[in-house]
């Protein structure tokens, strides 16, 4: 939750920085352009510009912090987006709109516990799910791409509830 508020606030701030460079010179009364002289007013727009910049590099290292996060981890025997996963999944689906030539390959896994049949179903719905997700936030279908490898390709190979809970994901890979 707290991650989509930052995003959120990222968005206004962005939008407030594009609106504020959208009007760079101010009219006096008879309608003409009027520069400001003296200090204290480029001060304060230079103020304004440098915190602003900081603030979108906080943004875009946030956000990237976001698409670095690349696999989203699900509950047993489950393929419901768990809620900290959807601020991740948020970012992923903005930068696919923001994209429209990249793609992704959705890959989808379980634990060993079950059939192979079931888990490669069950692998299948899990990547279907993200892919849902992506799309109701915009991206288009075309950009996706889904496969599910059951338990094939694990990548904890013990037998203990923590390495179940490494095994039972969707990888989320770029091409």
């Amino acid at each position: 939750m707290a991650k989509s508020k930052l995003i959120q606030a990222a968005a206004i701030t962005f939008a407030v920085f594009l609106a504020g460079c959208a009007s760079t010179s101010e009219t006096g009364s008879a309608g003409e352009a009027s520069s400001t002289t003296g200090t204290g007013t480029v001060a304060q727009d230079e103020e304004l510009t440098l915190d602003t910049t900081e603030s979108t590099q906080s943004v875009t290292s946030e956000f990237q912090a976001l698409l670095d996060q690349t696999i989203v981890y699900f509950d047993f025997d489950k393929s419901e987006i768990r809620t900290e996963f959807r601020t991740v999944l948020n970012a992923h689906a903005m930068n696919l709109v923001a994209n429209p030539n990249m793609s992704v390959v959705l890959e989808g896994h379980a634990d060993e516990r079950g059939t192979r049949e079931y888990n490669l179903a069950l692998g299948e719905r899990r990547a279907q799910a993200v892919a849902d997700y992506l799309m109701l936030k915009g991206a288009a279908a075309s950009q996706i791409d889904t496969v599910s490898y059951g338990e094939e390709r694990p990548v904890a190979l013990g037998s203990t509830e923590a390495d179940y809970a490494e095994n039972r994901r969707v990888e989320i890979v770029y091409q």
